[in-house]
């Protein structure tokens, strides 16, 4: 069953398994298309410093960079950033760099800033950012290391180092924002977007 009324499908610019599930579950054929462009080195050299800002122009530049390739359809590109405070965050690099960014973010709260953008032809038509708060509770060495154990590699997958749709929900005690924006995509928006350009049945 597809809702998906486009002459050819949705590309997504990502490899992102949550993003994949989050538009196959909301009845969109898509094609997944990796972007492919050195995102910390855009970071870098754009010179910006707030984390909806960065998640905005990583999202867009990757929707430009894959739409550039596939002319004609629609290509959406996705970022998230999670800010303690100023320090921002990226995927750790192993476990040990999983274990401090767990501690540092233990009993303390961050935000996710997950931007989505929309381009065709090399040109952006829609972008936004949606921010969500998450309060991880205070987690004791032991607990770090049992959790850092069990979930393995998927530690290094996502940025802080947990996935809340997995094991990663043992380590919050609050959370403001929707389910979407948490996984990397601000779902809502974007099918009001597609929508808005008669690409849904619904």
């Amino acid at each position: 069953m597809t809702l998906w009324r486009g002459p050819s499908p949705l590309i997504l610019a990502s490899q992102s398994r949550a993003r994949q599930m989050l538009l196959a579950g909301a009845g969109i054929d898509y094609q997944a298309v990796p972007a492919d462009i050195d995102e910390r080195g855009v970071q870098q050299s754009s010179g910006l410093t707030l984390p909806g800002d960065i998640a905005a122009l990583l999202a867009g530049e990757k929707a430009r960079a894959v739409s550039s390739r596939h002319p004609g359809q629609f290509v959406v590109g996705a970022d998230q950033t999670l800010a303690l405070g100023k320090r921002l965050f990226s995927k750790p690099a192993g476990r040990m760099q999983a274990a401090g960014q767990l501690r540092a973010l233990a009993g303390n709260r961050h935000e996710l800033h997950s931007a989505v953008a929309v381009a065709r032809d090399g040109k952006i038509l829609f972008e936004t950012v949606a921010v969500a708060g998450m309060t991880m509770r205070p987690l004791a060495a032991a607990e770090i290391e049992a959790y850092l154990n069990e979930a393995g590699e998927a530690v290094t997958s996502s940025v802080g180092a947990y996935q809340l749709e997995g094991l990663g929900v043992h380590l919050f005690e609050r959370i403001e924002g929707d389910h979407f924006t948490i996984l990397g995509l601000p779902l809502l928006q974007l099918l009001a977007f597609l929508r808005s350009e008669r690409l849904l049945a619904v």
